[in-house]
């Protein structure tokens, strides 16, 4: 069964992780995927990768700076020129950082809170345009774990993080009216390169504090972004989903 059968999505942060799951596990189920990168060498890798997987696959790829509003609006529109519309927006890119309070460069702090917050604003504010026109669609935002419970360092990332959660949830309500459901997801340890490649005395401990035993593979949050997609969750807007294991930091 395709869940997202004849949908388009557009995800950021698409090129590796989690959001490169989300994509494939879009594609696997029916959708047109527009792919964004930061960078165009890193795209066109991940469509090389995936092409070869699948040539049947309906996707292109884009690496607009989101951090520029006239940039991530030309993007949504050349999603909606390529495929005749946007069914569903994923604002995954983000980046963290683990500097302590003492340390921490105000500059870094402007960073991550350009890249997780602001650049989620403006993908939603041009998806949103494009919805509201075609009478409906979907935005998923990726929260994290540590947006719940915070973290005992680098305060600049749960705090883009609370920010997602609050951005979401009110756009969940201001955009109800014109069919457009808003979610989060908040995944907990997942499985990308980095964590992939730590060595097992730091792994094992993480293990320890999750109760359902294991570190979460980036297709169990793909899964999750699935779900809110379709039109299985046609009545849920204004959630964050937490994929964790029931891990708290």
């Amino acid at each position: 069964m395709e869940l997202l059968k004849g949908k388009v999505a557009m995800v950021t942060g698409g090129t590796r992780g989690i959001g490169y799951s989300i994509v494939k596990t879009y594609l696997d189920n029916g959708a047109a995927v527009a792919l964004c990168g930061s960078r165009q060498e890193t795209v066109e890798k991940a469509l090389e990768k995936l092409k070869a997987e699948n040539a049947d696959y309906q996707i292109i790829g884009l690496w607009p700076d989101l951090g520029n509003p006239d940039e991530v609006a030309e993007a949504v529109n050349k999603v909606k020129d390529t495929f005749g519309k946007l069914d569903i927006m994923v604002n995954n890119a983000g980046v963290s950082a683990r500097d302590s309070l003492y340390d921490y460069k105000p500059e870094d702090f402007v960073k991550i809170m350009n890249l997780n917050v602001t650049a989620v604003f403006n993908c939603s504010q041009a998806a949103a345009k494009v919805m509201k026109e075609q009478g409906g669609g979907v935005i998923l935002n990726t929260s994290s774990m540590v947006s719940i419970y915070g973290q005992p360092s680098g305060a600049g990332y749960p705090t883009s993080k609370f920010a997602v959660n609050g951005l979401t949830k009110s756009l969940a309500r201001e955009l109800a009216k014109d069919n457009i459901r808003v979610n989060a997801v908040a995944p907990g340890i997942t499985k990308t390169d980095m964590v992939a490649n730590l060595p097992d005395e730091l792994i094992k401990p993480l293990i320890a504090t999750i109760p359902l035993g294991r570190i979460g593979e980036p297709e169990d949050v793909a899964n999750a972004f699935l779900y809110l997609a379709s039109d299985l969750a046609g009545y849920v807007t204004g959630v964050i989903l937490s994929v964790d294991g029931a891990a708290r930091s």
